[in-house]
């Protein structure tokens, strides 16, 4: 079939009034090398939802659910190649390979690009037959001294509309783009040209899979996959992978971490905390904690992503840059998150989760008994005797932020809120006291790149119940190298001194001898918050441990919970030798950084090993 060429007047003739110059050229550009059939700019409004999720509808690509139990909501289902983040084949194209790290998969920008777009490139041709969408968005509110810009081409409806979700999408967008404001280019195509009058699947895709990242020209791109972060290029691509290295640039962080309001409700005072967790370790739960003591009333600014920069008081202020939740499914329930269960009423989109007889959404762990009969993921009938799960583990709600019950006010506040604590941990069942505070603004450093969590029976490469290193739990997420990212983090406490907020080890999963957890968790760890706040306004004292300094029991509100100071004392135990034998695998762990290690982590692993020794 003859290459069809785009001509700028002809793309500018299709193109909104305010467009500007260099953007009509970079689509036009674009459209001569995938060849789509046409292209279309997105304005994010209801009638172009409407429309798209109709045609999708017609297409098989969505089912509409039951309007009554779940109005202007949509099931998508994928292929089994293509449920999930794609880790291998995720690459930091930066000039130098040791500017992408070790942790990181390296590909050289000039061959990369020759794969991409060069003359065999996979991109060459690849949205034949397929509408080119064009999806102007801000990552976070319009206009705030925070947010960033950015444009998405795709060749899926699925994204345009979950992008309208997931971020500020549309004319306003565009508006702040035609007014000169800088913005990042992103292409993605699902990989799956189609000839002419050949039929379409439910789910195009492309078992050859690139998602890529030019950190010199805030770059990305994506080919080969429909699904979530390597589809939605706004979430993990821009919000963590380019965005860290433009943070570290320009002095701001870009970080995997949900946002918090913790007003206390007798004196009205408000804290702001983040928090850092590897997948599995509940984070989502504390993003919209139950709080079961009173006096307390928690709201959500951010379930997954904050950036953070220093305001005008020098403290440091944190907005949650996407306007969606992206959660996963299994394990969601009104037991353990009333509110993402009522955030996903309406105007939602689930992707892999089962369907019901009468039209709703069904996964492992959601509320109720299990039916007698659903449609599994596969589109496929299901009994309870089917051997397999109805929902893939990994599927998913994306959902509006705004409809969380307890979406706190100044959640699009643009200049963002003030932080006063900073979380980390992981599932650990020993070892790890239950909350820990940091001696010194190093020593957070070192608890956010020491995180260790174990693993669950879901990881198939290695034993469950192993640790796995996840430092900041950015570790598929960090743009660059992560020892220098490490080092900024310094940089920015260096800058922001005293009000750079303290850093706390938190530990939910602690086990007794019979294998039972300790500490009851969800609601509860409102508790641990409770300490935490109290800490940051100075109104308790700590004492000094092994890993950090930990609470007095009598500090700490422990009412209606069945734990005396024996059973304290176990949740804050440590064991010295395990602790070394620890310390030995970490050090191992950064020997792969060299001499990129900041000399700050190396004397914390120092000062730790010598609190170790003194417990002997």
């Amino acid at each position: 079939m003859a290459e069809k060429t785009f001509t700028v007047e002809e793309v500018r003739a299709g193109a909104p009034e305010i467009a500007p110059a260099d953007l009509v050229e970079w689509v036009a550009e674009i459209a001569n090398l995938t060849q789509p059939k046409d292209i279309y700019w997105a304005d994010g409004s209801q009638e172009e939802w409407d429309t798209l999720t109709t045609q999708m509808v017609e297409s098989g690509m969505f089912t509409r659910l039951n309007p009554e139990k779940r109005p202007n909501s949509f099931l998508a289902r994928s292929l089994p190649s293509d449920v999930a983040r794609v880790e291998s084949r995720t690459f930091i194209c930066s000039e130098k390979e040791e500017d992408a790290g070790p942790t990181n998969h390296w590909a050289d920008p000039k061959e990369m690009k020759e794969t991409l777009i060069g003359e065999k490139g996979v991109f060459r041709g690849a949205m034949a037959g397929r509408t080119m969408y064009v999806i102007p968005f801000s990552m976070g509110p319009l206009g705030g001294p925070i947010s960033q810009l950015g444009i998405e081409l795709t060749d899926s409806p699925y994204v345009v509309v979950n992008m309208r979700i997931m971020t500020r999408m549309g004319e306003g967008a565009l508006q702040l783009i035609a007014e000169g404001k800088p913005w990042v280019p992103a292409v993605h195509s699902v990989g799956a040209p189609l000839a002419e009058g050949e039929a379409d699947v439910t789910w195009p895709c492309n078992d050859e899979k690139y998602i890529t990242h030019f950190p010199e020209t805030n770059e990305i791109w994506s080919f080969g996959s429909g699904y979530g972060g390597n589809a939605l290029l706004g979430k993990k691509c821009y919000a963590l992978r380019i965005a860290s290295t433009m943070a570290r640039r320009d002095g701001w962080m870009a970080e995997h971490m949900l946002v918090l309001r913790l007003t206390d409700e007798k004196s009205g005072k408000q804290y702001h905390v983040t928090a850092a967790f590897p997948s599995a370790c509940g984070k989502t739960n504390l993003a919209m904690l139950q709080p079961t003591i009173p006096g307390y009333k928690v709201e959500t600014v951010g379930d997954d992503i904050a950036w953070m920069r220093p305001g005008p008081d020098g403290r440091l202020y944190a907005i949650n840059p996407e306007a969606g939740f992206f959660g996963v499914a299994p394990g969601t329930s009104y037991d353990t998150n009333p509110m993402a269960m009522e955030t996903m009423k309406a105007n939602s989109i689930f992707t892999n989760v089962a369907l019901t007889d009468d039209g709703d959404v069904w996964w492992e762990g959601i509320d109720g008994e299990t039916p007698a009969h659903l449609i599994d993921w596969h589109g496929n009938d299901w009994t309870p005797e089917s051997g397999e799960k109805a929902a893939h583990p990994n599927s998913r709600f994306t959902v509006p932020a705004a409809q969380c019950p307890i979406i706190c006010e100044d959640w699009e506040a643009p200049q963002g809120v003030p932080i006063d604590a900073i979380l980390f941990g992981g599932r650990r069942a020993t070892n790890v006291p239950l909350v820990a505070e940091q001696y010194e603004g190093a020593h957070g450093v070192f608890i956010g790149a020491s995180v260790a969590s174990e693993v669950t029976a879901a990881a198939t490469d290695v034993k469950a119940g192993s640790l796995r290193h996840d430092p900041f739990a950015m570790l598929p997420f960090c743009g660059y190298n992560m020892a220098d990212y490490w080092g900024h983090w310094l940089e920015m406490q260096q800058e922001l001194g005293e009000n750079f907020p303290k850093v706390y080890q938190v530990n939910w999963f602690r086990k007794d001898e019979d294998g039972k957890f300790m500490w009851p968790g969800y609601g509860d760890n409102s508790r641990v918050l409770d300490w935490i706040v109290r800490r940051a306004a100075g109104e308790v004292e700590a004492i000094d441990g092994v890993t950090g300094r930990y609470p007095k029991f009598e500090d700490f509100n422990l009412d209606g919970l069945d734990i005396d100071e024996a059973k304290w004392a176990k949740l804050f135990e440590i064991n010295p030798e395990a602790w070394a034998a620890e310390m030995d695998d970490t050090e191992e762990y950064f020997k792969q950084f060299g001499d990129k290690l900041p000399a700050a982590i190396t004397e914390q692993l120092a000062k730790f090993r010598e609190r170790i020794a003194a417990a002997k």
